[in-house]
């Protein structure tokens, strides 16, 4: 069952990976098609271009990652991670297919919209760790980094292909049917779970009855790499990472295109992403100076996305964008899981999911009100701010790690 060692797509050697890898991607490209067919619908059909309401919509979504997560790495971590991965996959296809018939039907309202987005992020913020931590399971920690980002050219394909294919759906046959595509896109990957053989996964040893999620946090506390990390993604991701709002925005208020070229928009990120998870599959193990890198060109071309002079220019950067922010992202996780312990990886996973989109509900309507009261362009500059911050952090923890005594270096060390 080993992989063989070397290559770009080395983790799909292992049938159970392989067989969830291709569920995933149908999944994957139903779930972008949505959220582009989604933040259309808030932004031009339900309100008059409000990006306060897009933010708001996409705090609701993403704050339960952080309002349930004593109970979501905990879930990752005591509970059948197939099981719960299929309660949970299964739960967000209804959801779909819930929204898409309101839509469909001509009753949907702004408050409709509102309450799916928040019944999603219920159901995905215990979605999120377990997938995240399921990946060592089919795997192991050999491959993990490689199968990380395989996990990621996977998400990021389908950021290229899903809003591509939204945006002249939305046109031909509506906004609701989008929906309902998604819901329909879930059953291969409820397929792909029932087709993992248990027998070949690497399974660890569940942690005590009495252990709970709040051991992570000392945990982490004691692992000064992990806490930087995690204090760099909530920097980054705040702000930074809301592209629904940034690239929305900038299509109708400042090169007033429609459906079609907000999703080839969306895509233009996609293939920076795609980009930046090829590259990350290639490395062996994360280097964490690539966090840095990452962090400072985010920063970078998040400044000349804001003074793009038309939309030519400004997918341009946006591909750039994409790599930067995936290349930061990748790092961040293969880090934070090979430097965990298995029995604790759930729940470090949970924290590591909260932040990075629980993040999301802080920063998402203040940047959707800036955007309101200064412009599209402005958001996007907020936005560098948050790269920036995460640039600083490092360059912090850098100063930190490199004054410390030897002893404390080794303690801290990470594979």
């Amino acid at each position: 069952m080993a992989a063989q060692r070397g290559g770009t797509f080395r983790s799909l050697n292992n049938a159970n990976y392989r067989v969830w890898a291709a569920g995933a991607l149908v999944s994957n490209i139903g779930t972008w098609m949505q959220r582009t067919a989604q933040d259309w619908l808030v932004l031009t059909i339900l309100t008059d271009h409000n990006a306060t309401a897009l933010g708001i919509m996409t705090a609701l979504q993403f704050f339960p990652q952080l309002l349930l997560l004593p109970l979501t790495g905990f879930a990752a971590d005591r509970i059948d991670r197939r099981k719960l991965l299929m309660a949970t996959q299964g739960a967000i296809g209804l959801l779909a297919l819930g929204l898409g018939l309101l839509t469909v039907t001509g009753q949907v309202q702004l408050w409709h919209a509102y309450g799916f987005a928040l019944l999603l992020g219920c159901t995905t913020a215990f979605d999120g760790p377990v997938r995240q931590a399921f990946v060592s399971e089919m795997v192991g920690d050999d491959e993990l980094p490689n199968a990380v980002a395989i996990n990621s050219t996977s998400f990021n394909s389908a950021r290229m292909i899903g809003p591509a294919i939204a945006g002249l759906s939305i046109a031909v046959i509506g906004t609701g049917w989008v929906f309902i595509i998604n819901a329909l896109s879930f059953i291969p990957v409820l397929w792909s779970l029932l087709a993992i053989n248990e027998a070949r996964l690497f399974k660890t040893d569940k942690p005590l009855a009495k252990s709970g999620l709040w051991e992570a946090f000392p945990y982490v506390w004691q692992q000064k790499r992990i806490l930087f990390t995690l204090l760099m993604l909530f920097l980054m991701g705040s702000v930074g990472l809301n592209f629904p709002i940034f690239i929305s925005t900038m299509s109708t208020l400042v090169f007033h295109g429609d459906a079609s070229q907000y999703g080839l928009m969306t895509s233009m990120l996609a293939i920076g992403t795609i980009s930046g998870a090829l590259l990350a599959a290639r490395r062996d193990k994360p280097r964490p100076a690539l966090l840095l890198a990452g962090s400072l060109a985010f920063t970078l071309t998040m400044v000349l996305a804001a003074l793009s002079p038309n939309e030519v220019v400004f997918c341009v950067l946006l591909v750039l964008i994409g790599l930067a922010a995936q290349t930061f992202i990748i790092t961040a996780n293969s880090s934070i899981q090979l430097a965990t312990q298995p029995q604790m990886r759930g729940r470090v996973m949970a924290i590591f999911m909260a932040i990075s989109l629980g993040g999301m509900p802080l920063g998402g309507p203040f940047v959707g009100w800036v955007v309101d009261h200064f412009g599209a362009r402005w958001g996007l500059v907020v936005g560098a701010c948050g790269g920036l911050a995460a640039s600083l952090a490092a360059l912090c923890y850098w100063l930190w790690f490199h004054h410390k005594a030897p002893s404390e270096k080794r303690s801290d060390s990470v594979s």
